[in-house]
């Protein structure tokens, strides 16, 4: 399910659950659309990520125009779950209407997870 708030407040989100399982990867899909101009330098990438070992997990954003952001990259060792909400620089993202993509890799066996939700705030 995807729902988009009010125009003014340009939030958009992705709240159909999906299992992570072990070595491999998903990707979820938030249309975007309204936006004028180029996307925020400060744009909020929020994620809710159920998983027992997060140092398992790489998650990356991917623009409509296919520039991407690597927003966690394996740290946090065997803590649980990464509830966290991202600040990426999107400015250079001229065209910011379209699908953005989020993926999530888990790269070790062992544990697996679930992406609950994510979200971006322009």
């Amino acid at each position: 399910q995807v729902t988009v708030a009010a125009a003014g407040n340009k939030f958009f989100q992705n709240t159909t659950p999906q299992t992570i399982n072990d070595n491999s990867t998903i990707t979820s899909s938030i249309p975007v659309s309204g936006l004028t101009g180029a996307a925020s330098s400060t744009l909020k990438v929020s994620v809710n990520i159920t998983h027992t070992f997060i140092g398992d997990l790489v998650v990356t954003i991917t623009a409509p125009n296919g520039a991407s952001a690597t927003l966690w990259n394996r740290q946090g060792g065997s803590a649980d779950n990464l509830v966290m909400t991202f600040t990426v620089n999107a400015s250079s993202i001229t065209a910011p209407n379209g699908t953005w993509k989020l993926t999530v890799s888990d790269r070790a066996a062992g544990d697996v997870g679930r992406l609950n939700n994510w979200s971006l705030q322009f």
